[in-house]
């Protein structure tokens, strides 16, 4: 793991994973100083209490030093390592060459396990090999139990490390499909920003050329080119078939806007009628605007698909939790195969700016369309769900 993704998130996981270690050193710490002094079967107390002391200091020092991602180095692991060591050798001269068990106790687990925290399975492996193999050697007489306790260091060296290491890649994995997913919703809001401004502007220009004729008509033709390049860019850039991923909150303390007045001001297409309530329908200011580029995506469709001049309506009812915009015409409807070749063109009126919009605010936008018109009908919830409600990916369906 090398790239900036994968080291944040490894070192993210391996923070948490020397917190804890921290905690269990106290623990075995305490384990290890109420077991000798129970016991108190020492050669030379003196020089085991000593080393009771070294102890409690390390473990004071290993947790200040280990909370730091940059003192973690390896000089600061094999010290720890060297100390455990240290204490194992120690044991004999301290407790006598018949002694059954270490001064230090499980308190030698802490190093086998800050080393697979850092190195993974193979770092784990090796200072759990070593350890074992120290306390055998220094024993006199090696019990079965003996045996089986330095097989249990290894062990614990080993699946712990092979753990941590398991930890760091999904947290990297994850992070990386975060982003990706963040950076497919960004190319999706581009999308939808140039369909609705340049790609409708060029399709303009196309129609008007070709009514003008003359000059007019080879502008209308270049224009009717770029349109198609540019939405050929965006279907191969964006993924038009990825379902949008993240729903818009507004900042905090961003003032409510009023729905009713801004889909008042749509009435300026011509021959456009807006019904709405008497007093006004407050929403979050970007999810209004949000549900504002949806209808005017479905006016625009209106203007392409049916005339400029036919009639349209739009019907606004709020219905306490959420919000439902009606948009209406009387045009042919949509075909039945007409949404899936706007797909394999790259438009993106209903997968983006439409149905795109209304699912990220966690609503539904349905069609209804025939010989008498098209109909849709959005239903927006009027403040974000607090989490994100899982949603299967759809075959994606594009604009008129």
């Amino acid at each position: 793991m090398t790239d900036p993704t994968s080291l944040r998130a490894a070192l993210a996981v391996e923070d948490r994973l020397f917190r804890a270690l921290a905690v269990l050193r106290f623990v075995v710490l305490g384990y290890a100083l109420l077991i000798n002094a129970y016991r108190n079967n020492f050669d030379r107390p003196a020089l085991a209490w000593t080393c009771l002391g070294v102890m409690v200091v390390a473990t004071v020092a290993a947790t200040f030093v280990y909370a730091a991602p940059e003192r973690r180095v390896p000089a600061v692991l094999v010290a720890d390592l060297g100390l455990a060591v240290g204490l194992l050798l120690i044991t004999p001269v301290a407790k006598g060459e018949w002694f059954h068990a270490t001064i230090p106790s499980y308190w030698i687990i802490a190093a086998v396990l800050a080393w697979s925290a850092r190195y993974g399975w193979r770092g784990g492996t090796a200072a759990g090999v070593l350890l074992a193999a120290v306390d055998l050697l220094t024993r006199a007489e090696v019990a079965q139990k003996d045996w089986g306790n330095a097989f249990l260091i290894v062990l614990a060296g080993s699946l712990m490390g092979f753990l941590c290491g398991s930890l760091k890649e999904m947290a990297a994995e994850r992070d990386r499909a975060q982003a990706e997913a963040a950076a497919a919703s960004e190319r999706v809001r581009l999308a939808r920003a140039v369909h609705d401004g340049v790609l409708q502007v060029l399709a303009l220009v196309q129609r008007r050329g070709a009514e003008l004729g003359g000059e007019a008509a080879e502008l209308g033709r270049l224009a009717g080119e770029q349109e198609q390049a540019l939405r050929t860019l965006i279907r191969t850039q964006s993924g038009v078939v990825v379902p949008p991923t993240a729903v818009r909150r507004g900042a905090p303390g961003q003032p409510p806007s009023d729905l009713a007045a801004a889909l008042g001001r749509l009435t300026a297409r011509e021959r456009t009628e807006v019904a709405l309530p008497a007093g006004t329908v407050e929403l979050p200011a970007d999810r209004a605007a949000e549900v504002v580029a949806a209808v005017r995506a479905c006016l625009d469709n209106v203007d392409r698909h049916v005339g400029e001049t036919a009639p349209a309506w739009v019907l606004l009812e709020d219905l306490g939790d959420h919000v439902e915009v009606t948009v209406r015409d009387e045009g042919p409807g949509i075909a039945p195969h007409r949404l899936a070749d706007a797909e394999r063109e790259g438009r993106l009126g209903v997968v983006q700016s439409i149905r795109g919009r209304i699912t990220d605010l966690g609503g539904t936008a349905e069609v209804d369309t025939g010989v008498h018109g098209t109909e849709w009908v959005l239903s927006v919830p009027r403040h974000a769900p607090a989490e994100e409600p899982a949603r299967d990916s759809a075959p994606a369906e594009e604009a008129r």
